[in-house]
């Protein structure tokens, strides 16, 4: 058995409430195991209610949710779709499920994410070539909601629709309003590491209620309205299942009290190593509110003695997981021929934040004690007195 000392600290684990076997229990006893169900209805309607929105679709993952919002938009095969380029490799595949190209655009340092900057010279180039895209990609990074006032202006100048991926911002709010609720679309994850998990699930959320009846019935197969079964467009099986919208809507019970946990953890942090030289951590744009869903910091090798690789090794070596910052998508082997717009001619954003950046484990069942243990290891591995 592994002493406290050796105890693996994960970067983001589950934290059940307890209420979700109650959930669980009653889809099994009224026998709705299938997909669909109560569950989902209710799922569907309270979060749709939460974000404050018109409705929602609950499907099998945020990516299923992306997909098909390019799908309501009529993204076809050689449509070009912007976004952002500091993110998880599944904000960018639906464009290629639907043979479309995708151009990435940098990050700018106040949130992190899109570049208002970037973004408009991304859209005046392709208005001057006659090609806009047929939809821009915003991604919410961390928990941190991206300049959506500049991002929908310049995009509505354009006609060009949002989709909001907000895979990682439930919870987080963009002067007052739900991330989430902005945009034509907008999609959250509930994956096993996420604020809230349905182990897997995910959900698209719009005020367009007639698109997402559309999205109900791309998601189940396309079926026709026929005794037999008939399918006239090509259709998906991305439905969510009755059991698992069950544990999303115990999870949903707590969610501000999981953004309050996870706050508290990353001011800890802050409070224990803010005066650490070559530590800065990842800001809060004025207006918004975080749900920090993980802490993430820059490590300036010049200042702090210390590469964030080497960083990692050393937080890994005492059995806690932490990761760099995501690989910006224009770096990947599997987008090296896409057009990519940095921040200005002097600065590439996302990667100077991918070659610095480290995550820290930031659950909202992290406790203290494991807490300071990381801390200390960070400290030990600067060579600071602990």
């Amino acid at each position: 058995m592994l002493t406290s000392v050796q105890k693996r600290i994960y970067l983001s684990p589950p934290h059940m409430s307890g209420n979700e076997v109650n959930f669980i229990n009653e889809a099994f006893m009224t026998n709705w195991i299938a997909p669909l169900g109560p569950n989902v209805d209710g799922f569907e309607k309270e979060i749709a209610e939460y974000a404050g929105v018109s409705d929602a679709v609950a499907v099998n993952s945020g990516t299923s949710a992306i997909h098909l919002a390019l799908i309501l938009l009529g993204v076809e095969k050689g449509d070009t779709v912007f976004c952002s380029s500091l993110t998880f490799v599944a904000s960018a595949n639906p464009i290629l499920y639907q043979g479309a190209v995708p151009v990435f655009i940098d990050s700018e340092r106040d949130t992190w994410n899109m570049s208002p900057d970037a973004l408009e010279r991304a859209l005046i180039e392709a208005g001057l070539r006659g090609k806009l895209p047929k939809a821009v990609i915003v991604v919410n990074l961390y928990g941190q909601s991206a300049k959506m006032k500049e991002i929908i202006t310049l995009c509505n100048m354009f006609g060009v629709p949002v989709v909001e991926d907000a895979a990682e911002s439930l919870g987080s709010k963009y002067y007052g309003k739900k991330s989430g609720s902005f945009g034509e679309f907008a999609i959250y994850s509930f994956n096993g590491n996420k604020i809230i998990t349905t182990s897997g699930g995910g959900m698209l959320i719009s005020n367009n209620t007639e698109a997402l009846k559309k999205a109900r019935f791309f998601a189940t197969q396309a079926r026709d309205q026929a005794v037999h079964y008939q399918h006239s467009r090509r259709g998906y099986n991305y439905r969510l299942s009755n059991i698992l919208a069950g544990v999303g809507r115990a999870q949903l019970q707590v969610l501000d009290e999981r953004v309050a946990l996870r706050r508290a953890v990353f001011e800890r942090y802050v409070k224990e190593l803010r005066y650490v030289p070559g530590l800065s951590f990842m800001p809060e744009l004025e207006g918004t509110h975080s749900n920090r869903w993980l802490t993430a910091l820059i490590v300036a090798e010049e200042e702090a003695g210390i590469t964030s690789e080497a960083l990692l090794e050393s937080l890994a070596s005492e059995n806690i997981e932490a990761r760099p910052v995501w690989k910006p998508l224009h770096l990947q082997p599997l987008f090296r021929s896409s057009l990519y717009y940095p921040h200005n001619e002097l600065e590439n954003v996302s990667e100077d934040l991918f070659r610095q950046g480290i995550c820290l484990p930031s659950g909202s069942n992290l406790t203290e004690e494991d807490q300071m243990r990381i801390v200390n290891c960070i400290k030990r591995s600067l060579s600071i007195k602990v």
